[in-house]
């Protein structure tokens, strides 16, 4: 399926749902929604960051530390963190934690969105229609990064 046909919930101010459109109708109308941000790390204590492909929609090639997306409809947080980091990064089975729920005003992007860490250990698979590259990263490489490349700025 198109991903631009996906059906995804609109929300309110207080994050319950009010009407449920097309992913491409969230786009184009800036309406608010549910996605989600899972950020991974290992035993190392490395992080893993990866970088968007050219062709996503919404911050096309940035780097992130996140993995995530768009909550489908009907679909909870915790659902969606799990969907997201098999689909994108073929990990099935890390222990998610729930940390918290932000709300992001910025370009491109209104939404509510749960953030989630985990610990993984095992191989990463990117999909690569989503991630380009991806590498575990120590945290002052991390910084380092931050400082000189572009990131999603949700994410930052």
């Amino acid at each position: 399926m198109d991903p631009a046909l996906e059906l995804v919930d609109v929300v309110d101010e207080d994050d319950r749902v009010v009407a449920t459109v097309t992913r491409r109708d969230v786009r184009a109308r800036g309406l608010l929604h549910r996605c989600t941000y899972v950020l991974l790390h290992n035993a190392a204590g490395e992080v893993l960051v990866h970088r968007r492909t050219d062709t996503k929609d919404v911050y096309p090639g940035a780097y992130d530390v996140f993995a995530g997306g768009v909550c489908a409809a009907g679909e909870s947080y915790d659902a969606c963190a799990r969907r997201e980091v098999a689909e994108e990064l073929g990990v099935v089975g890390a222990e998610l934690r729930f940390l918290f729920r932000h709300r992001y005003r910025g370009p491109g992007v209104d939404a509510w969105g749960a953030v989630y860490d985990g610990q993984w250990n095992g191989a990463v698979r990117r999909q690569e229609s989503e991630v380009a590259w991806q590498a575990w990263v120590t945290p002052g490489e991390l910084d380092r990064m931050l400082g000189e490349l572009s990131f999603c700025p949700d994410s930052r």
